[in-house]
């Protein structure tokens, strides 16, 4: 298998897949080394996380340029991305003992009631490569720490990275048969779906995401799925400096290449700062320095996936066919690698492809409205529910609004942002189950009730 530098299209590694018989002796393995796992203590575990978050910094730099060097991701935005995501460890640090104790219901009545809290297992890990630090972080640490032995998969865009993340943790004192590595693109994942597993839990589209639970449902085990968006922001006429708005917005839009899973999508401007929005809104794209993944001051590297620029081309295509203005960008570069420059477009509605599919890429609609009630039914307007966003001044009018949204999360004068101390959750397209929080670990276990008379 090639791996691909989407900057300059080489091809910087060559990786053997895994087969069904490499997949099913890795889990055999983890089978034996999950019951000797479990009977550490909370303690224990925590501290051997705690050391592959210290190798993990250790080794930033190389780190980072893994990451850049096979998903594009820029330098800047790759270091972000590690630095952030210990956050997570902290997080567990903090709370995992607590969570994961016994919780005494009745301690004085003549039966003695209470819970624990015991490991699923062995769990399936399916990973995404846009953040693979963070939405890794999310399953593998917390599941590792609540007593699970881990087959990872990373995403065949981020395999260099997974491979790492089983180097480290087997070097901070994960044992080699308690987290493993699988490789390989979808039909290595389809082994997973086959084997054994008390658990998946996958970051991936909604069609993916569909076809996993369809595959494993007569197993009756927990299946957790983390999928797309097409995440709106509302921008409110109060809002007191239209151009850090737009800065914000747009930020929010075209982080990573709008390669995320909670980026802006869609956005709604009210009609009497519309055009002043669509002003600061462009010159901010305009200023981001497109090339050169490895170069600090890139903001906007070239996509992951080359086939994602048909994707948002035809989405372009297709909105100013029905009557939407392309007011910048949605070129592809004339140079090697997956370039496109960031587009924006407006004059949209929602007979367009662009304001309703998921784009995930470097393109944004900006849409007028007359008022907060069009705004909300134009946001609540799509299959999809994982975060909504209003800016405003009025706490009590934005929350209005997304009190009305059915999203996982919601941001009052922010967007774009997952915090290890609240839910990361979906609906409707958008997931099933919850990550991080005191959800977010406990979604590892299985509870057992204990009815205790002396």
């Amino acid at each position: 298998m090639n791996v691909i530098n989407p900057a300059t299209e080489e091809v910087i590694s060559v990786l053997t897949p895994d087969t069904a018989a490499t997949v099913a002796a890795k889990l055999k393995a983890l089978r034996a080394g999950q019951k000797d796992w479990q009977n550490h203590s909370v303690e224990e575990r925590l501290a051997i996380i705690e050391r592959f978050g210290e190798l993990v910094m250790e080794n930033k730099p190389e780190l980072a340029r893994i990451l850049t060097s096979e998903t594009g991701k820029p330098i800047s935005q790759s270091i972000n991305e590690i630095n952030g995501s210990l956050g997570r460890i902290q997080h567990l640090k903090t709370n995992a003992e607590k969570w994961l104790e016994s919780e005494m219901i009745t301690p004085k009545d003549a039966t003695v009631e209470f819970i624990t809290h015991e490991p699923l297992g062995v769990i399936a890990n399916i990973s995404a490569w846009n953040f693979p630090y963070n939405v890794g972080y999310n399953v593998f640490l917390y599941a590792l720490v609540a007593g699970n032995a881990v087959l990872y998969k990373p995403s065949e865009f981020a395999s260099l990275t997974g491979l790492k993340f089983k180097a480290l943790l087997h070097e901070a004192g994960v044992p080699a048969n308690v987290f493993e590595v699988v490789i390989g693109s979808g039909a290595v994942g389809q082994y997973l779906l086959e084997a054994d597993l008390d658990g998946y839990f996958f970051t991936g589209s909604y069609k993916t995401g569909v076809h996993i639970t369809q595959t494993v449902a007569h197993k009756l085990v927990p299946v957790q799925l983390e999928l797309g968006g097409k995440d709106p922001l509302y921008v409110m006429d109060d809002v007191v400096d239209v151009r850090q708005a737009a800065i914000n917005a747009a930020e929010g839009a075209f982080y990573n290449n709008g390669q995320s899973c909670c980026a802006v999508e869609r956005i709604y401007v009210q009609e009497d700062i519309y055009e002043e929005f669509v002003q600061h809104f462009t010159e901010e794209v305009k200023s981001y320095k497109l090339g050169d993944p490895m170069e600090e001051d890139t903001f906007t590297g070239p996509l992951t996936r080359p086939q994602q620029i048909a994707v948002l081309s035809d989405q372009i295509k297709d909105a100013v066919a029905k009557g939407a203005q392309l007011v910048l960008g949605g070129e592809s570069l004339s140079r090697k690698g997956y370039f496109m420059s960031p587009a924006v477009l407006t004059g949209v509605n929602h007979t367009m492809e662009l304001m309703r599919e998921e784009s995930f890429g470097p393109i944004i609609g900006i849409q007028k409205v007359s008022s907060d009630e069009e705004a909300t039914d134009l946001m609540r307007d799509t299959p999809y529910g994982l975060t909504a966003a209003v800016f405003s001044e009025d706490e009590a009018r934005a929350r209005k609004v997304l009190d009305q949204m059915n999203v996982g999360t919601v941001y009052w004068n922010c967007c774009d942002r997952v915090s290890p101390n609240l839910p990361w959750s979906g609906r409707k397209n958008s997931g099933l189950g919850a990550t991080l929080s005191y959800m977010g670990i406990r979604a590892f276990t299985q509870p057992k009730a204990y009815h205790w008379r002396g």
